[in-house]
């Protein structure tokens, strides 16, 4: 008999109760050190006082009214977005799949009110994910997620990732745009080279078509910077955000300039939810402290002592590990051994680290991670690598 929540996650035997930083804490009372923030998306940890108690606040005052009508903590988040950004406008969601749905009509749209329609397709890489929908599924192109969901949604191409020529002969006189991940999460935590984003950037100016990028994981705050592409020097057109601009408060966003975002007239799109008072004032809180002085070179900072450590770890052990990679607290190690493996020992020794594309186990630490975390969750780390390095000399014997 089917359970009443439906069995369609492969979860792991754990109930987490409380929280504090970067810790959790079960139900039956064993701590955790959380290196996978709710697949990148606790950003401020868990139980941080300021976003705990922004939230309680609004909730006690109005948590939803609708876009029927103004919402003063929308606004003062998309103006704050607008300051600290690129974009000119932005439109707000619940999740990253709704923000990547949102920029692919936004795109289209935008092409087609430029007198275009017949240029709706947009070119996107393998390794990408980019959502659940139908349309974001058909935008990720990995067969597996597909099947059995009926005819693809047309108009996507794919592409390999960082591959220039490819995506110069990908262009038509059908093409749209660009969407691209700055740093492919699910796809094995693998980032862009930074010349081939601002190749990308000169290729859409030089064919006319817009560039989109994804930054639902690699966004706020989780490289160092507030977006992962201000790296390369670039400026996408539109953009999609999500997961940590909430803070683990279901929030996403799509930002845009101008000319691509008045594209989106009343009645073209819109969300019941999305930008409501209690989820923006989560969005508030947690642009109050990425936006601190300091805060994000301390990212940068920290992203930098966990790679090193990463690299020592996959260095003592390659019988587990091939290498490490990744920017900032969005880091991947590339596993010799089943990743299910090495992720199970690292449960078995208090730390939490979640799966990626391409064999790869992820680490997303919340940005609030302290140096003493970071220090406590390599040596869970190496003790797990260990493990899995007797393993398989005793599986080989």
């Amino acid at each position: 008999m089917i359970s009443a929540l439906l069995p369609n996650y492969a979860r792991a035997d754990l109930a987490f109760e409380r929280g504090e930083g970067a810790w959790l804490w079960t139900v039956d009372g064993r701590r955790f050190l959380d290196f996978g923030s709710g697949i990148a998306t606790a950003s401020l940890g868990h139980g941080h006082p300021h976003l705990v108690k922004a939230i309680a606040d609004q909730a006690a005052k109005v948590m939803h009214t609708s876009n029927l009508y103004r919402i003063p903590q929308a606004e003062r988040l998309a103006q704050r977005l607008v300051e600290a950004t690129f974009a000119d406008s932005v439109f707000f969601c619940n999740s990253g799949a709704e923000a990547n749905e949102g920029m692919i009509k936004m795109m289209r749209r935008a092409m087609s009110d430029a007198g275009k329609p017949e240029r709706f397709r947009l070119i996107c890489f393998e390794g990408a994910f980019h959502g659940r929908t139908l349309a974001t599924l058909a935008a990720t192109g990995n067969a597996k997620y597909l099947e059995g969901f009926g005819p693809v949604v047309e108009g996507f191409d794919h592409v390999p990732f960082n591959n220039m020529n490819a995506v110069r002969n990908a262009i038509g006189s059908g093409t749209c745009g660009i969407i691209v991940e700055p740093i492919q999460g699910e796809g094995g935590v693998r980032p862009a080279d930074l010349q081939f984003l601002r190749d990308l950037r000169a290729v859409c100016d030089e064919f006319g078509i817009i560039l989109g990028m994804d930054e639902v994981q690699s966004g706020m705050g989780r490289t160092g910077k507030l977006f992962a592409h201000e790296w390369a020097g670039i400026t996408p057109d539109v953009m999609s955000a999500a997961k940590g601009i909430g803070g683990g408060f279901p929030l996403g966003a799509v930002l845009a300039k101008e000319q691509f975002a008045k594209a989106l007239k009343p009645g073209t799109h819109g969300t019941t939810f999305g930008g409501n008072p209690l989820a923006c004032a989560a969005g508030n809180a947690v642009l109050d402290v990425i936006l601190a002085p300091g805060f994000l070179e301390d990212v940068q900072r920290k992203g930098r002592k966990l790679r090193s450590e990463l690299d020592a770890v996959a260095r003592e052990f390659p019988t587990v590990f091939a290498d490490a990679r990744g920017m900032g607290l969005l880091l991947g190690l590339k596993c010799v051994l089943p990743q299910g493996q090495v992720q199970a020992a690292c449960v078995a020794e208090g730390l939490m680290a979640i799966t990626a594309g391409d064999n790869v186990l992820r680490l997303a630490p919340p940005l609030v991670v302290t140096d003493s975390d970071i220090e406590q969750g390599v040596a869970m780390l190496r003790r797990a690598a260990a493990t899995c390095a007797a393993e398989a000399r005793a599986g080989a014997r």
